[in-house]
């Protein structure tokens, strides 16, 4: 609040560990800056977390009196019209959407902060060009955003353009997930520790790493994953997600699991940022050896967002030799990303 508060533009890094509530800071920095009449831009890396995160912040802005939008890429022209319109006349007081905010249609009447979550997805250039979207003479704050930990060391090399900012702790009230991995032969056991998660009333993340099957790299894919384990959870509703999919069913997938309409989502790593759904208490990691660590966390951390306990099920392939099981064992270990 005291760097928004400055003549001189901020510029800050704010780093946290998964479900640490960047998104509460950035939306209080958003707040400040509309109660002095400008426009907020916020920006995340895929149009599913933009609009989990448009879809979380909305009620929160009506509340506050803010007025919100989502400006996203597939977006009808009708619409998309009625946006660009509303931010260049400044009756919008926030736009939550991806790069679609870069474009060239877009443009703010005074956007005074821009938020950039899961910063590591952007290249400096994309930063810059939001940043140049307003008046030459007043430079926007600038505040972006990480779940993935970086050494200071490393931060000072990799953004010396930017003060840091670290939240080290959770938010009350949270139960660490509880970590185990299982060699592919006792897949059946990740399984029914599945069955007992949605038994209790949960709901279950399964993520591969592939969409088709191939029978060179003996990766777990999304489809056919999807095929059996919907036989065997048809009574709890089984939904897919993956990047081939058109937006609409990409959409519906995600919304049928927020809503626990549907309690398995078997996806690929679509879901590794900023989904947030409480009920989740468990997820499966299909091929586990073949993510890096920080992956993993992230993907671990779409569960244990509420007080449920909650665990994580890393599903080791025959690729997995020693030094996979040395590194997933770091998993197995420790909550803390940094």
């Amino acid at each position: 609040l005291n760097d928004l508060a400055r003549a001189t533009p901020m510029r800050r890094l704010l780093q946290g560990d998964v479900g640490s509530g960047k998104t509460a800071v950035a939306m209080l920095a958003a707040a400040q800056c509309v109660a002095a009449s400008a426009q907020v831009a916020f920006m995340a890396p895929t149009e599913i977390l933009a609009e989990q995160h448009f879809r979380s912040l909305e009620p929160l802005a009506r509340a506050l009196g803010m007025r919100a939008a989502v400006v996203l890429g597939g977006e009808r022209a009708a619409h998309r019209k009625k946006t660009r319109k509303a931010l260049e006349d400044g009756t919008l007081d926030l736009a939550v959407g991806t790069h679609a905010l870069l474009s060239e249609g877009v443009r703010f009447a005074r956007l005074r902060l821009v938020i950039i979550d899961e910063q590591h997805r952007f290249g400096v250039g994309q930063r810059l060009r939001l940043v140049d979207k307003t008046e030459r003479a007043l430079a926007p704050h600038l505040l972006v955003m990480t779940a993935t930990p970086i050494p200071r060391t490393l931060t000072l090399a990799l953004h010396g353009d930017l003060d840091s900012s670290v939240i080290d702790e959770l938010p009350a009230g949270r139960v660490p997930p509880v970590t185990r991995a299982y060699s592919f032969a006792e897949r059946e056991r990740a399984l029914v520790q599945l069955e007992r998660a949605l038994q209790a009333g949960g709901q279950a993340y399964v993520v591969c790493p592939s969409i088709e099957e191939s029978p060179d790299t003996g990766l777990s894919a999304v489809e056919k994953t999807h095929a059996e384990l919907a036989k065997r959870f048809a009574a709890y509703g089984v939904a897919l997600l993956h990047g081939r999919l058109r937006g609409d069913e990409k959409h519906a997938a995600m919304d049928r699991f927020a809503k626990g309409e549907c309690r398995v989502l078997i996806s690929t790593t679509i879901v590794e940022v900023g989904v947030d759904v409480p009920r989740a208490n468990l997820i499966m990691i299909e091929n586990a050896e073949r993510f890096g660590l920080a992956q993993l966390h992230q993907l671990r951390g779409r569960v244990g967002r509420s007080s449920l306990p909650s665990r994580c099920v890393l599903v080791v392939g025959s690729a997995g030799g020693e030094d996979a099981r040395a590194r997933l064992d770091v998993l197995v270990r420790t909550q803390d990303g940094f």
